[in-house]
């Protein structure tokens, strides 16, 4: 895979990570509020694990099993995390992300969705991107919903989670679908 592009919307830089992150990746990743909805996260967040998993990201690239940007907001800095994991025998992606606490509601996510879902589709040729959340993150269902996915259904104790097995609800987003939402079809 060539190398990672900075993405550019309205108010954000979606752009790889460097190891000047990983102070700012600790203490965001390190809320509960924010691994408490995620799958991978763990909490506590301990130090050295932003390093660590910022030196990851540049060899699954290299390998095409997908891309992870910083998202920034200029003038604050790092927002919050978005990736496309790939599997490229069936050209889908399966979409990630989270936002800082201190940046909620101000709908970062749903514009770095937006961007991302357009360069799966535009520069890396998938067909299909998904998403699933824990139905009690109702802000992340409205994201992608904002973002022209569709839902798809429920996914009864799908993770477990804490010792807790969660539902996720799932949401996809077809090629066709994105081009018809841009006029293209």
């Amino acid at each position: 895979m060539p190398l990672q592009p900075t993405l550019t919307t309205a108010r954000l830089v979606l752009r790889p990570f460097t190891r000047a992150d990983a102070p700012a990746v600790q203490r965001f990743i390190g809320d509960a509020r924010v691994a408490d909805t995620t799958l991978t996260i763990p909490h506590p967040y301990l130090d050295g694990m932003a390093e660590a998993w910022i030196e990851k990201i540049e060899p699954m690239h290299a390998t095409g099993a997908g891309v992870v940007f910083a998202v920034t907001e200029p003038g604050a800095g790092l927002v919050g995390t978005l990736s496309l994991q790939l599997e490229p025998k069936h050209h889908r992606a399966e979409l990630g992300y989270w936002i800082a606490v201190p940046h909620w509601g101000k709908g970062y996510a749903t514009e770095a969705v937006v961007a991302a879902i357009a360069f799966g589709f535009d520069t890396l040729g998938v067909n299909r991107i998904e998403a699933a959340f824990m139905p009690r993150n109702a802000a992340s269902g409205r994201v992608m919903d904002k973002a022209g996915m569709q839902l798809e259904g429920r996914q009864r104790q799908y993770f477990c989670k804490n010792g807790i097995f969660e539902d996720v609800i799932r949401y996809a987003i077809l090629r066709e679908d994105h081009e018809r939402a841009r006029g293209k079809a």
